[in-house]
């Protein structure tokens, strides 16, 4: 047997799908029987019908059966290994699930679902290899008894400290471990004691006998031990080191706050106390936060201090301290700090990089009296262990120094802390240079417009992009035109130009809003005039509600937009305009055509409904969507003129796509242009057929295994065996949900392109929604399922249906 034919093997003795059903009645007896039962165990319906369960099963097996059916009359249910006897005699062993068959008003009965375990013999689970699972387990497990005292522990318990198994025996978890707060984890012994509900996944964070002097955290869960009567006799335990995970998780924390914390306003004294509010308690006991002089005046910092100077000052703008040295040493926000020329901070102020000293010298002084406002003090009266000081760097330039310290009862500064605090100030840099550059708005300008516009277009095989942006005031680089790229499911990505009326901040900012809301509106899978039609309706609802005038640069209102489509398994193409020029489209011949599309009102301005054209494209066609900016010549607006300048400018070839564009550019638009000009450019690919694998299924329970069978051949002509696994589970969860909550044909299509995407249709009008069900429920997980084990997924309405997608990342496992 092959590794396939082993998995599938394995996966049959434990799928609900391929298990042999029938139905008992209250006193046990068969009631119904299945094809899979006569398979498995040879008798045919009428020989089975009628027979007591019981008569079906070995005679060790058979006097377990009014239990079963007892204990289902009850609302519970069976389940585990019983041996049956097939037709000729012969036993056969097999896994049982005895479920209560609720039916209002009708006789009691049980369903059951059997499946052969002949090839599991080997899952026995005697008493030596249990004791091998705990005793050799990576995780630390004990067992104390009923006044919560070690009975038993095994090895990997000992790694946490407190010596081997036997020296644990008899003694109580505060007798081993006293840097952990024993009497919290004895209370959740207690409870589980008490009430019997296990307990999982309880944190605690503490010192261990085997590290002291480092914080570590664990994961545990308590189960209670009963005996043979069910009275309780103790607790069973694990225990698992979650330091790294929690640290991590701190981390990300920290850093969150102060992505929600830093930066809030445009000054400069605020954003740094910010910094160091944000990193006070939590990360240090200690933060000062000082600045250049020039920093603080809203001028570009001075490259380092003049040569010569001793002592160097800076202002202090940040300051945080979990316990104050003293009330008088308390320094104020925008004191001088004096330090000498060769001391810790000036050095990383002059060099530009960190410093760390995980044990202070608890004697120096030299620049403690600077932290400490002046006071003459050492590191030791202090109480300071361990420093960080980071640069405060912001665009290539050095703005100040931020400092950080620990107290003795802390863990001292290590690398990772390093790392984490040069994320911090680096964050608060950014916001303390911002605050900088308000005072003038040009520099602010600029900042805003290169962040408005994509950096770089996302990766994807649908089409080769480039985009030429020229703003019409290339002196701030302010405007209110812009592009986009945002990939779609499927495989498709959707091309967007736009222009907001105007020039300047205003401008900028309202382009920002749109764009912001047209890459919301795509994520929906809507069709071109679904997605203009609601970014209609909210330019037109942003405007009433803030009651901005008509001439506000701010507003939306009037703006221009082309949405388009581009699907490469097809070749469809579908668009949408509304006030603004309709694409142009290169044929792979290099002969330029102008899409005929009909022209929506502008963004807000209200009118007809939106409509969407679509078309086939040759693979090679190359797209061209551009703003009225690339037309126009000053005040002058000649349709077929321009479109003829246009023709003539796209039908000239160039080395590559990104040249070409700014060619086309050059030769319509002027040095100096009187409105801004966006041109996006983009060369139309085909998928190969033998990237898409399409399969029509009937409605029908049964196909999902060859659904199953089908995918997993295709990703082995794929080379994507790894994948089987998950997308089996995907094409199973898909497949099931479209034939139990859908009507109509159903459609299983995989395309093999970045990612491997897993597509199901069906004519249903309802969008499924993800549940998050309880442990005791036996359905609802499966597009949650869905969700954990892949790197996407959403649902995209068609006029006849809707597809459920997923997809899977070629690059690794799904995060």
């Amino acid at each position: 047997m092959g590794a396939y034919e082993e998995y599938d093997a394995v996966r049959r003795r434990f799928d609900v799908a391929g298990s042999a059903a029938l139905l008992l009645d209250g006193r046990g007896v068969v009631t119904s029987w299945t094809r899979d039962a006569q398979r498995l165990l040879g008798y045919t319906a009428a020989e089975a019908v009628g027979t007591p369960f019981a008569g079906l099963l070995t005679a060790e097996d058979a006097g377990r059966v009014p239990g079963m059916v007892e204990r289902c009359h009850r609302g519970g249910g069976w389940s585990g290994l019983i041996e049956a006897r097939r037709k000729d005699g012969q036993p056969v062993g097999v896994t049982v699930r005895i479920s209560p068959v609720e039916e209002p008003g009708g006789p009691s009965s049980a369903m059951v679902l059997m499946s052969e375990i002949a090839e599991a013999a080997d899952w026995d689970m005697s008493r030596t290899v249990l004791e091998q699972m705990v005793g050799r387990s990576p995780i630390g497990i004990a067992v104390v008894d009923a006044d919560l005292r070690f009975v038993w522990s095994n090895a990997a318990l000992a790694e946490f400290g407190g010596g081997p198994p036997t020296q644990r025996l008899g003694l109580r978890l505060a007798d081993i471990q006293p840097g952990l707060d024993a009497e919290s984890i004895e209370a959740q012994m207690r409870r589980v004691l008490a009430t019997g509900d296990p307990v999982v996944g309880y944190e605690h964070v503490g010192h261990l006998r085997s590290t002291p002097h480092r914080e570590t955290a664990h994961m545990m869960s308590f189960t209670r031990l009963d005996d043979e009567r069910g009275h309780p006799m103790g607790v069973y335990y694990t225990v698992v080191d979650i330091t790294e995970r929690h640290r991590a998780r701190r981390r990300l924390a920290l850093l969150d706050r102060a992505g929600e914390h830093i930066g809030r306003s445009l000054d400069i004294e605020r954003t740094a106390q910010e910094l160091a509010d944000v990193a006070v308690p939590g990360f240090a006991d200690f933060v000062a936060v000082d600045l250049l002089e020039s920093v603080l005046r809203g001028a570009e910092p001075a490259q380092g201090p003049p040569a010569g100077t001793d002592p160097v000052t800076l202002r202090r703008a940040g300051y945080r301290a979990g316990h104050e040295v003293a009330p008088e040493a308390v320094p104020r926000i925008g004191d001088v700090a004096r330090y000498g020329s060769g001391s810790p901070p000036i050095r990383s102020l002059t060099t530009g990089r960190s410093w760390r000293e995980e044990r202070l010298d608890p004697l120096a002084g030299e620049w403690a009296s600077a932290l400490s406002g002046g006071r003459q003090a050492t590191f030791d009266e202090l109480g300071l262990l361990s420093a960080l000081i980071v640069p405060v760097r912001a665009r290539g330039a050095t703005l100040g120094v931020a400092t950080f310290l620990r107290r003795e009862h802390r863990e001292p500064f290590d690398e990772d802390d390093l790392s984490l605090a040069e994320d911090l100030v680096s964050r608060a840099a950014v916001c303390v240079d911002n605050a900088r550059r308000y005072t003038r708005e040009r520099d602010a300008a600029l900042v805003l417009q290169r962040n408005l516009l994509p950096h770089r277009l996302p990766e994807q095989a649908a089409v080769e992009v480039a985009a030429c942006y020229r703003p019409a005031d290339e002196l701030t680089g302010l405007g209110g035109d812009w592009y986009d790229l945002v990939p779609l499911s499927g495989a498709r990505v959707a091309l967007v130009v736009g222009e907001v009326p105007g020039h300047g901040i205003g401008a900028a900012a309202a382009m920002g809003r749109l764009r912001t809301a047209v890459r919301t509106l795509a994520a929906l899978d809507l069709p071109p005039h679904e997605v203009l039609a609601h970014l209609d309706d909210l330019v037109a609802r942003t405007a009433d509600e803030e009651g901005l005038d008509p001439g506000d640069s701010a507003q939306a209102v009037g703006s221009g937009c082309v949405y388009v489509v581009y699907d490469p398994v097809e070749g469809r193409c579908a668009m949408a305009a509304a006030g603004h020029p309709a694409p142009a489209v290169v044929l792979p011949d290099g002969t330029v055509m102008f899409v005929e599309l009909p022209q929506g009102p502008p963004l807000g301005a209200g009118g007809p409904p939106f409509e969407s054209v679509e078309l086939l494209l040759a693979e090679g066609s190359t797209l061209a969507l551009h703003t009225d900016g690339l037309l126009v010549r000053g005040e002058e607006w000649a349709l077929d003129t321009d479109r003829e300048r246009l023709r003539l400018a796209l039908e000239r070839q160039a080395s590559s796509l990104d040249l070409r564009c700014r060619t086309v550019v050059d030769a319509l638009v002027p040095s100096r242009p009187h409105d801004d000009v966006v041109l996006l450019m983009a060369l139309t690919r085909r998928l190969d057929a033998g990237q898409v694998a399409v399969w029509d299924l009937p409605a029908d329970p049964a196909v999902v295994a060859d659904a199953r069978k089908a995918a997993s051949r295709q990703l082995a002509e794929w080379d994507l065996e790894e994948l089987a696994f998950t997308t089996e589970l995907v094409v199973s969860e898909l497949v099931t949900n479209a034939i139990r909550h859908a009507t109509g044909p159903i459609r299983l299509r995989l395309i093999q392109e970045r990612t491997l995407i897993c597509e199901v249709f069906d004519g249903g009008a309802t969008a499924p929604h993800l549940r998050h069900p309880r442990t005791t429920d036996e359905g609802g997980r499966g597009l949650l399922l869905v969700s954990q084990f892949t790197q996407r997924w959403g649902t995209r309405f068609l006029p006849d249906g809707k597809v459920i997608w997923a997809e899977q990342s070629l690059m690794g496992p799904p995060g």
